[in-house]
């Protein structure tokens, strides 16, 4: 922090005595609002567009200034050179204007709070929304075309373009970071098959384009009623489907079909004036970049979020597997079949067919029966899991022959378990944490909990233990109640 400190009192000449934390997403950057309230001006320094008669202007502003620190210099170095080229292009984005020697801080103008996502998109497709979106994406074949002919792409962090190791890296991203966390199993020869199949026509275009990377709406301004861009230091030399996909299939975002179409011809509209477009080749292409993309953003919310634990990114990923089922029924693929199949898997295994059921506004227990092999249940109301309760060091059932085909919900099993005793008293300290923590959450008009069980298989002892515990919390406290044996793809409600 001293250092941004100090490179604001170098620039401004006075002390910033207002420091305002400005949350970041995905990034691992750190963002203040500062100012002070000395009321001292300062001019924009010269590295700024020469207007007629190569004067620059004096330009007052506003003691309010947006500081950034981050550990990464060559990305810090990237974003700062592709701002420059964005001003130079005239492209609205922030200014650069200050930075410390050692390239980990620098001071950018504040465009203020309004976020096409946040203060629009999210409030619904009104008038002023979809002409703000049009203006956006009017604006993306300039970005495109005149930074890419002015960046020089070696300073691009962390790759200079968009290339086979590139789209390796991302295909791998959703693999490990999302696929394997849903426990869904895969011929990992087949679907590298189909990866391979995606790289060959990904990289069949080669354009000397500017790809934004993370062109979304979360990451445009409005000022005066004109988007701005920010967060494209993670740009570099790619194709030009990438970042119209990004922002017409963005997950959270959720564009109706016929306002996507609209902004699908606003851009080819735009484009039209860097390049000659073959429609019906350029669609095609654009839906293979749609599924991409969509397995990109997966990778991403499992790493951030079921991994890393951040609430925003694990609450979207209903939102992302929605766009993928959308995308799947609007788009017939060919070439990639297996992987199409396990992505339906996909789906149906995150696609929670209870949801329309709750009522959100009233407290909802999630309770799950989970196979340690296969991982903990993750808690997409970004609360961070609840309890989970281990059940191995409990008599197994399993280890008999009669009872290996059996599940904690048969009658045999059943008996075995409370007969032996064990599970009883395990389940009595369960009750115990339950009851007070439902009570406490019932009185303080809290509306998401989360119980999971898990044990060697997910067949026995845990799913004892969650259905028990479903019907106890339900005769108790008449909560809702969703009860998912994970393993056994067993899904209901208890109410």
């Amino acid at each position: 922090m001293t250092p941004l400190l100090e490179l604001y009192k170098q620039y401004t000449e006075c002390t910033a005595d207002s420091l305002q934390c400005i949350a970041g997403s995905g990034s691992n950057r750190i963002y203040y609002r500062m100012s002070s309230t000395s009321g001292t001006s300062v001019t924009e320094p010269v590295d700024v567009l020469m207007t007629e008669g190569n004067n620059v202007p004096e330009v007052k502003m506003t003691e309010s200034v947006i500081g950034v620190y981050g550990s990464q210099v060559k990305e810090n170095k990237a974003f700062i050179e592709i701002c420059r080229i964005f001003n130079e292009c005239r492209i609205p984005a922030p200014k650069v204007l200050a930075v410390s020697e050692d390239f980990h801080c620098y001071l950018t103008d504040d465009l203020g709070d309004e976020s096409l996502f946040f203060d629009h998109i999210a409030n619904g497709f009104d008038e002023e929304c979809v002409s703000l979106l049009h203006k956006t994406i009017a604006i993306l074949p300039r970005i495109q075309f005149e930074v890419g002919k002015k960046l020089d792409f070696s300073i691009c962090y962390p790759q200079a373009e968009f290339d086979e190791r590139g789209i390796r890296w991302d295909l791998n991203y959703f693999k490990y970071n999302f696929l394997k966390l849903s426990t869904i199993e895969f011929d990992e020869a087949l679907l590298e098959d189909c990866f391979d199949h995606l790289v060959k026509i990904l990289l069949c275009d080669s354009t000397q384009t500017f790809l934004y990377r993370d062109f979304q709406s979360r990451n445009i301004m409005i000022k005066d009623g004109e988007p701005y861009f920010i967060d494209f230091q993670g740009g570099r030399k790619g194709p030009i489907y990438y970042d119209l996909v990004s922002f017409i299939f963005q997950a959270k975002a959720n564009i109706p079909r016929q306002i996507r179409e609209d902004l699908i011809c606003t851009y080819l509209d735009n484009l039209k004036a860097y390049t000659e477009v073959d429609e019906k080749d350029f669609r095609e292409k654009l839906m293979l970049y749609a599924l991409f993309r969509n397995l990109q953003v997966l990778g991403a919310y499992g790493y951030r979020g079921l991994i890393e634990g951040k609430a925003h990114f694990i609450s979207s990923i209903p939102y992302a597997i929605k766009n993928l089922k959308n995308l799947l029924n609007e788009y017939k693929f060919t070439g990639i079949d297996y992987l199409i199949s396990i992505l339906y898997e996909l789906i149906e295994y995150h696609t929670d067919n209870t949801a329309e059921e709750i009522d959100h506004n009233k407290l909802c227990v999630d309770i799950y029966s989970f196979s340690y092999k296969k991982g903990i249940p993750a808690d997409y109301s970004g609360n961070g899991g609840g309890f989970v309760f281990d059940c191995r060091a409990v008599h197994n059932p399993g280890r008999y022959k009669e009872y290996k085909q059996l599940t904690g919900l048969d009658k045999g099993v059943i008996d075995f378990l409370e007969e032996d005793g064990e599970m009883v008293e395990f389940m009595k300290s369960v009750y115990a944490l339950a009851d007070a923590s439902v009570a406490r959450y019932l009185e303080r008009g809290f509306t998401h909990l989360q119980f999971s069980f898990g044990c060697t298989g997910g067949q026995h002892r845990s799913v004892y233990g969650a259905e028990h515990l479903a019907l106890h919390l339900s005769e108790k406290f008449g909560v809702q109640i969703r009860l998912n044996h994970r393993e056994q793809k067993i899904k209901r409600i208890i109410k």
